[in-house]
């Protein structure tokens, strides 16, 4: 493979080779830092950052006020200081031998109150900010405050148009990239638009060339594109570098950049991804933000596709073909269903699914009542981690709430990913990953369960391997 040329990203000249930020406590101070040391770009998850007690242990994040407001705003607090403490580590670690990003999602909740409460406690620590899960209008803004660069995450030329014309032209000498992530390739949220069919992936190249023609129509020839999503051996990258029709490249590792001993994730998620077959991440909507995302399709995803398995519509009276009354719970609830959809819930009912939970859109799902008193559970406990959330009602708005049902089809992701990131069972929990997860198993590198540390995978990727 022709060698690896360096690019300048935020201000210092590294390998165009970049750590991904990924969510809660999956990249953190410790992991960024050894990128950054490592010649190429640290990034920590600026997303419900762990703080440490004195033997350096993550403090569990307790959560005592009284409603979700209350809530809310112990999750910001939270946020800052574990985003700060976060960045204080990575200096650390990196020595101040290069750049250190922090990635944050815009539709986490209070995202703009914790990016200036970082930026600010941390000064002259994070020299930029990734942003995805969204349209991060306001990132450009917050960043340039603080003199610090700003990366926004999009899955189309069409996205970063809108956000240059809107908002980005009048902060362009802190647009220091931007991150393609791949809406079929990449982990965790992707950004699929209504017209892309989840099914048909496309090829990330002719999307790259449109991403490189919009940039250079607004001056920016030199501001390196990210690939992200699906990078694994940069030799089947190699017709994209020195490219004229990409220009300046970097390449962003997500699910690749988890497996290193400096990664913060549990020895019993490393054994997993070491043993990922093909076909086990896939595309899901289950997700509380409505995006798709990429998860391993263990026994967390299976639950939630049984929950949407066991749904029919339904009417308060008899109306059309919803004629067969069903009586449900103790109070003897009607509801009115075709007559197909009645034999298949009262079959439910018999295999103990005996408690429909209704939906925003007007169906039931049949679950069993110990699920049902999860699922309420959880609603009732949130803490506003999302600026809108269809699991819980919540909305980061006057009245805290998005005015609709809470959408019982979905789950609480602030409680799997802080559980899973800490330890948690890796089947009953969420758990991200990118479709090319399964070649750890087929990766030589990696033979014997082998782990490397940051320094020694990014030395392998720079080869070509």
């Amino acid at each position: 493979m022709k060698p690896l040329q360096p690019v300048v990203i935020s201000g210092f000249e590294v390998l165009p080779l970049v750590e991904g930020g990924k969510g809660v406590s999956i990249s953190n101070g410790e992991s960024a830092g050894a990128w950054a040391a490592a010649g190429g770009v640290g990034t920590f998850s600026a997303t419900n950052a762990d703080t440490y007690d004195s033997q350096g242990r993550p403090i569990f994040q307790d959560y005592l006020g009284k409603n979700r407001r209350e809530r809310f705003e112990e999750l910001v607090a939270y946020a800052i200081h574990g985003g700060i403490v976060q960045a204080q580590r990575a200096h650390e670690v990196s020595g101040g031998r290069g750049p250190i990003h922090m990635n944050i999602l815009w539709e986490a909740g209070g995202t703009e109150r914790v990016m200036h409460g970082i930026l600010e406690g941390a000064r002259g620590l994070v020299h930029g900010v990734t942003c995805g899960a969204g349209m991060p209008y306001k990132v450009a803004e917050i960043a340039s405050h603080y003199g610090v660069y700003y990366y926004p995450i999009v899955s189309s030329a069409r996205a970063f148009r809108a956000l240059w014309k809107r908002a980005y032209h009048k902060y362009a000498e802190w647009l220091g990239g931007v991150v393609y992530e791949d809406p079929w390739l990449a982990g965790g949220h992707n950004g699929l638009s209504n017209v892309e069919d989840p099914e048909a992936p496309q090829d990330p190249y002719p999307r790259v060339v449109e991403l490189r023609a919009t940039m250079r129509e607004f001056g920016l020839d030199a501001t390196p594109v990210f690939m992200a999503g699906g990078v694994w051996y940069l030799r089947e990258w190699e017709h994209w570098l020195d490219n004229p029709d990409i220009g300046p490249l970097a390449f962003q590792i997500g699910t690749r950049a988890i497996l290193t001993r400096e990664s913060p994730v549990s020895e019993a998620w490393k054994k997993r991804l070491l043993n990922l077959k093909k076909g086990e991440v896939f595309l899901n909507r289950f997700s509380p933000t409505g995006f798709y995302s990429s998860a391993v399709n263990n026994s967390f995803i299976q639950e939630l596709r049984g929950r949407s398995e066991r749904q029919v519509a339904f009417t308060r009276e008899p109306l059309g073909e919803h004629t067969e009354a069903l009586s449900v719970g103790a109070r003897g609830r009607l509801f009115y269903l075709t007559a197909a959809d009645k034999v298949r819930a009262e079959g439910w009912i018999a295999e103990g699914y005996v408690t429909p939970m209704q939906t925003p859109d007007s169906t039931l799902v049949f679950v069993t009542p110990g699920k049902a008193e999860q699922i309420r559970a959880d609603q009732s406990g949130c803490m506003g981690c999302l600026s809108a959330c269809r699991f819980s009602n919540w909305a980061q708005n006057e009245i805290g709430s998005t005015g609709k049902l809470a959408d019982p089809r979905s789950y609480c992701i602030q409680k799997t990913l802080q559980d899973v990131a800490h330890g948690g069972d890796t089947d009953s929990n969420l758990m991200f990953s990118g479709h090319n997860g399964y070649r750890f198993a087929d990766d030589p590198f990696y033979g014997n369960g082998f782990i490397p540390t940051v320094g020694e995978l990014v030395e392998r990727m720079a080869s070509g391997d």
